[in-house]
């Protein structure tokens, strides 16, 4: 029996770290939102990996940081190590790693969600999406409980009709035991939105003191206390004190590990045909890599821990869904762990997602006005792309909520807008996973520049508050103090210390006067070298490293700059509303069908839909131009 349980401006259903950033957004923006979620004790909770960032990953979680959003601050207060990776390369790349106490980070973000006054928490099951006569109403839960809410993000995760699958055995569930939402998915198809099938997985969890860490190479955490957030934050258990950090470990597979796999492939759900899911390619099992790579003697691999004071340990790379038993084998074949206790073995799960080509670039449902999807529901994979849909949906339905305009993050402005425009405009056949070689403009959407391409924007709709924003300013101010007294520090030939310097690292001795500006632009030169010609010693590291890259990559950056005004003019070509397709004449059949499907919203970004062609870009801009000039309509 349905009853009427409150109605709200938005309700967010899931509370992963998607639903997490859309419920926060939604009541910082000023709506009383609801969060449903299927247990208290498991919100932000992390089931397979215990770590945020990585390549293009990390990026996000300072763009998510730099809008206003919690990941970034949550995982600096709970982290156990952190790591910029990529070092070696050119600045686009580097990427920050945070290993995260996984306990920590739960209860610490549902603090953050429980202590703000317009957010609602209900631990419920929704099995429907009510809508009628074409509007949406809210949601009704599995005990008859109707909510509400003209504005509505769904953030179901794996959770879909999902199955756990070990080997053999196949049931009903969700992520570490959890249970799965069996009738939502039939909900969703009532109301005509078209779902796939996906499938991911995770790896054994292993008890710390049954390892032989002397066959393992150990990984520490970086000298430097790197933080994600742009806000003064420090981790809970290391402080600022980098020495305090727990470390992970590196091992390798065996060719008697590899034997053992091939020998059970016939075991193997995923070569048996029991999984039906199309797995991730860039995270595959360790049964499809040997498989795939079938001449590599080893494959590495990772303990790493999921908390301060916990015994359990994550085997990165070694995920898989064989039988449990030999899920044993292979793990004692593994130098280190002939003695290994198995705590949680590795499982695949399968799950429901919507096709993403049928939501628009603020992640709502084309089909269902109010409605919003996000995270791994659009099939994605990974928490920081979850978290990043999820603040972008949840900020949408805010404002549509609030009759506002929408807010749309661009490709050329964020890898948040890379990350939507792929899914809506490119479609997806397997598990979508952001990589920094997605991004055309990278040198630009470097992470350290991510609040001055988006805090702005994020205070111009009410998210960022005036601390952060006070933070904002003052960096950019001395930016450009720093870059100023680059240029009018000019070093004479004669000035001993600054030749023994470009001597130290093997630079050409200077003939002339050189600037610091010049300097900094000579490969071999870096900011520790500057820093011992010019009093910088009033200024943030932060600022310092930020201004030394745009200095010496001012050329490259000038370039992609003029790529992004053209790119922004092509954005400005606005296709109306009401634009029939099928009447256009000059468009091939197949860029036809995908303009139909996607809907654009500007001839940019019918540009990047798959199937459309320059030729039906063509056509496209010769009709505007026609409906410009008030001739004669191509599509009448």
């Amino acid at each position: 029996m349905e009853y009427q349980a409150g109605s709200y401006d938005v309700i967010v259903v899931g509370a992963g770290h998607a639903g997490c950033e859309a419920a926060l957004a939604a009541a910082r923006l000023g709506c009383e939102t609801l969060l449903i979620t299927l247990n208290l004790d498991s919100i932000a909770h992390m089931p397979c990996n215990p770590s945020l960032g990585g390549p293009a990953k990390g990026h996000l979680v300072r763009e998510i940081d730099a809008l206003g959003g919690q990941m970034g601050i949550v995982g600096d207060q709970t982290s156990l190590q952190v790591r910029m990776l990529n070092t070696g390369k050119g600045p686009a790349v580097h990427a920050l790693r945070v290993q995260s106490d996984k306990l920590a980070y739960s209860r610490r973000m549902r603090d953050v969600l429980l202590a703000h006054p317009r957010l609602t928490i209900v631990q419920a099951l929704v099995e429907n999406i009510k809508v009628e006569k074409g509007q949406l109403k809210g949601v009704i839960t599995r005990t008859g409980a109707f909510f509400e809410a003209s504005q509505v993000v769904l953030t179901s995760g794996t959770y879909l009709r999902g199955r756990i699958i070990i080997g053999p055995a196949m049931y009903e569930g969700g992520p570490n035991g959890q249970q799965a939402a069996m009738n939502l998915s039939g909900g969703l198809r009532d109301i005509g939105i078209e779902l796939g099938r996906f499938k991911t997985g995770t790896p054994p969890r292993i008890h710390r003191r049954s390892v032989d860490f002397s066959k393992f190479k150990i990984q520490p955490g970086d000298k430097v206390p790197w933080r994600y957030s742009f806000l003064p934050t420090e981790s809970i258990f290391w402080g600022r004190n980098p020495e305090k950090q727990v470390p992970c470990w590196l091992g390798y597979t065996t060719a008697h590990t590899h034997e053992i796999i091939t020998e059970n492939l016939y075991r193997a759900p995923l070569y048996s045909g029991e999984i039906e899911g199309i797995g991730p390619r860039y995270c595959p099992s360790i049964e499809d890599k040997v498989v795939r790579f079938a001449n590599r003697p080893a494959h590495q691999i990772f303990l790493e821990p999921e908390g301060w004071n916990s015994d359990e340990l994550y085997i990165a790379g070694l995920s898989t869904s064989m039988p449990e038993d030999v899920q044993y084998d292979i793990l004692r074949s593994i130098p280190g762990l002939e003695k290994v206790k198995l705590l949680r073995p590795g499982y695949a799960i399968e799950y429901d997602y919507v096709l993403p080509h049928q939501l628009s670039l603020t992640l709502e449902v084309r089909q269902v006005s109010g409605l919003f999807t996000a995270g791994q529901l659009n099939g994605t994979s990974g928490y920081e792309e979850a978290a990043a849909q999820g603040l972008l949906a949840g900020i949408n339905a805010a404002l549509k909520a609030k009759e506002k305009d929408p807010f749309i993050v661009r490709r050329s402005e964020g890898y948040l807008g890379v990350l939507v425009d792929d899914l809506v405009n490119k479609g997806i056949k397997e598990p979508y996973r952001l990589l920094t070689s997605r991004a055309e403009y990278r040198l630009v959407l470097r992470q350290d520049n991510a609040d001055l391409r988006l805090t702005e924007r994020g205070r111009e709709i009410g998210l960022v508050d005036d601390e952060r924003w006070q933070r904002f300013e003052k960096k950019r101010e001395d930016l450009e103090k720093i870059k100023q007294l680059w240029h009018e520090t000019v070093f004479s030939p004669h000035n001993q210390e600054f030749q023994e310097v470009l001597s130290s690292v093997n630079s050409t001795p200077a003939k002339g006067g050189l600037s610091a500006e010049e300097l900094i632009r000579r490969p071999e030169i870096s900011l520790p070298e500057i820093k011992k010609l010019v009093d910088v010693r009033d200024f943030e590291e932060e600022a310092l490293e930020e201004a030394a890259i745009e200095t010496k990559y001012s050329g490259y950056i000038d370039k992609q700059l003029v790529e992004i005004e053209h790119f922004a003019k092509m954005e400005g070509h606005l296709l109306p509303e009401d634009i029939q397709y099928d009447k256009v004449r000059g468009l091939s059949t197949e860029g036809r069908q995908r303009l139909i499907e996607v809907y654009p919203i500007n001839v940019g970004q019918a540009s990047r839909i798959t199937g459309v062609t320059p030729a039906d870009i063509s056509v496209l801009l010769v009709f505007l131009e026609q409906n410009r000039r008030g001739g004669k309509d191509n599509a009448s």
